[in-house]
C-alpha cells in the first residue's frame, strides 16, 4: 500500500505534468510526437502557428517532465529526434479517456451553465 508521502508526491507530479500539458501547445506537441520519431522541423511544419522558440520551450518542458524523449545525433547538420516515453503514451491514452467520458455525458454537460450556447 502506498504511503501518504508517495500519494503526495504522485499528486504533486500529476499537477505539474497537467500544468505543462494544458498549455496552449503542450497537448498539440504531444499528439504530433505520438506518430513516432519526429524531427524538430517536422514538428514545426505540422503545428500551425507555433514559433520556433515556443516549440523549443514546449519540447524542453515535456522532456523535463518525462513525457517525451530526445536523441541528438550529434552530426554536422543538426539532427534531433523526439518520441513519446511510456509515460507520455499512457498520459495521452488517459486524456483520450477523458474525451470518451465527456462524449458519454455530453447531453448533461451541455446543459451545464458553463457549456450552454450563448
Amino acid at each position: 500500500m502506498p504511503s501518504n508521502h508517495e500519494d503526495e508526491q504522485a499528486r504533486d507530479i500529476a499537477l505539474r505534468v497537467f500544468a505543462v500539458v494544458s498549455t496552449r501547445w503542450g497537448l498539440r506537441v504531444l499528439e504530433e510526437v505520438q506518430s513516432g520519431h519526429r524531427r524538430f522541423r517536422e514538428l514545426h511544419r505540422a503545428i500551425e502557428g507555433i514559433s520556433h522558440k515556443m516549440l523549443t520551450q514546449t519540447l524542453r518542458a515535456l522532456e523535463t517532465h518525462g513525457l517525451i524523449a530526445r536523441y541528438d545525433h550529434r552530426t554536422a547538420n543538426p539532427r534531433v529526434d523526439y518520441w513519446l516515453t511510456a509515460a507520455g503514451t499512457q498520459l495521452l491514452a488517459t486524456i483520450y479517456g477523458l474525451c470518451e467520458w465527456s462524449k458519454a455525458h455530453l447531453d448533461g454537460l451541455l446543459d451545464a451553465p458553463a457549456h450552454r450556447a450563448q
